[in-house]
């Protein structure tokens, strides 16, 4: 488990984890699974943590399911697939729902799986070389577990062509269809915007920014009705009286830095 997903945590606060699978292009198995869901939730427990980087070690972000996995998942029997998926299935919302800004850092391929771990995170910057696909029916599968999180990064309508055809996404292409944020010629400057990014949030109140993403989650399709105004009017009353509003407002008047800043 240790060698497979490495946790590293800088000193400015950012929990940086890498798939380290390079000879199998950062596929998973259930060992990676289980590493990736604890180290997703170690970092998403420190409050020195701001943000979450995911990258992958090696020529590829991560080909999604390991094939020895799968062909020894074949030989499972229902209730046993059935868990097996339902690890999964925890390992990608662990992710989507971590209270830290995640950012993806994509270069090589991003397949299956690996697309489904990219459409949960907040940023995703990858390479011009980077390349998308839902491959899963190519092996006779469906992206079932990571279709939640794909349909919403990239919408139903592209959802369907791409989990039933199952071709490759340029990185180009991906971009045009909201799946990537930001392109970069490569991985070096693909390390200037991703240090551009957490430079400009570092003056951010880190409570707000994880309250901001919990309301982006909760209201993610709600139909705006009383309740749902009634819950934001709520959300912004709490944060106002918080110390962080407080101490946030106080800096700015006086023209100094928040106490949460590094320097």
């Amino acid at each position: 488990m240790t060698n497979t997903v490495f946790l590293d945590v800088s000193a400015g606060g950012v929990a940086t984890i890498t798939l380290n699978r390079s000879d199998v292009h950062n596929a998973f198995d259930e060992g990676v699974i289980a590493a990736l869901t604890a180290r997703v939730a170690e970092a998403s427990a420190r409050d020195d943590v701001v943000a979450i980087v995911l990258k992958g070690a090696g020529k590829s972000f991560s080909a999604g399911a390991d094939l020895n996995w799968m062909k020894r998942a074949a030989g499972y029997s229902i209730d046993q697939n059935r868990a097996d998926a339902l690890a999964l299935a925890r390992m990608l919302n662990t992710l989507y729902t971590c209270p830290k800004l995640t950012i993806a850092c994509v270069q090589g391929a991003a397949m299956g799986g690996g697309m489904g771990l990219v459409s949960t995170c907040d940023i995703v910057l990858a390479t011009m070389e980077a390349k998308f696909a839902l491959s899963e029916v190519k092996i006779g599968l469906i992206p079932a577990t990571i279709a939640p999180y794909v349909l919403r990064a990239i919408g139903a309508r592209a959802a369907r062509r791409y989990a039933q055809t199952g071709e490759r996404i340029s990185a180009q292409k991906a971009y045009e269809i909201g799946l990537v944020h930001e392109l970069c010629a490569d991985e070096a400057e693909m390390g200037v915007r991703l240090g551009a990014v957490l430079q400009g949030i570092a003056a951010n109140g880190p409570k707000a920014m994880a309250a901001s993403k919990a309301l982006c989650l909760d209201l993610d399709g709600a139909v705006i009705d009383a309740a749902v105004m009634n819950d934001t009017a709520e959300r912004i009353a709490q944060t106002r009286a918080g110390d962080e509003a407080r101490e946030g407002l106080t800096a700015f008047l006086e023209k100094r830095k928040a106490a949460w800043v590094r320097d």
